[in-house]
């Protein structure tokens, strides 16, 4: 069992993702856009998020997505509830909305759109080698991915040193089966059976 609480390992995190410097951010954001390209395969659907603030990634990953030949939807936020669905197209196609986010201003699909996806990229401050994630503890994707199909591709977007060896654990977290970062790409966790463990492509 971790040593530390979820409350200590995110300002340990968001206190190391505040200190990259820029330079650094956009070679990793370059790094996690080239690996997307190969996560799923032609015209699957794939859920994915803007990434904010510090965390690694950038509009490049999902124009990368798209140019794969992907169907990317990405999350509409409503307060203690499960997420939405909307296509995401482009830069041009993104506003403001709360939590700081940015969300596609298209129609939402339903929450039940997570079921059509083949891969669900998943933000996470860090994950670890059983497949534990920890998040920013607002519950949104501990409410979402039991919508999931048991064979859909989760997978935690992290940096290099965020894939540690054991996270604290509650009864309601669903396990990832993969980890993205920008030095070992696609990296397979020891999840749990079923969800997320199917070989992407």
């Amino acid at each position: 069992m971790s040593a530390l609480s979820k409350s200590q390992w995110r300002a340990r995190i968001v206190a190391a993702r505040r200190a990259r410097d820029d330079e650094e951010r956009r070679g990793e954001d370059a790094a996690l856009a080239a690996a997307a390209r190969s996560l799923a395969p032609d015209r699957a659907t794939v859920c994915a998020y803007v990434p904010v603030g510090s965390e690694p990634g950038a509009l490049s990953l999902l124009d990368a997505l798209c140019e794969a030949g992907n169907r990317v939807l990405l999350p509409l936020t409503r307060a203690d509830s499960t997420l939405d669905w909307a296509q995401y197209t482009g830069a041009g196609g993104l506003a403001p909305a709360g939590y700081g986010l940015l969300e596609p201003t298209g129609p939402a699909l339903g929450p039940e759109e997570v079921r059509r996806a083949h891969t669900v990229l998943v933000p996470a401050l860090a994950v670890d080698e059983r497949g534990v994630r920890l998040g920013r503890g607002a519950g949104f994707y501990d409410r979402t991915l039991h919508l999931a199909a048991a064979d859909t591709v989760l997978v935690a977007v992290v940096r290099d040193e965020e894939l540690v060896p054991e996270l604290p654990e509650d009864p309601h977290d669903i396990r990832m089966g993969w980890a993205l970062t920008p030095g070992r790409g696609l990296v397979p966790l020891n999840g749990s059976a079923g969800t997320g463990n199917r070989e992407p492509q």
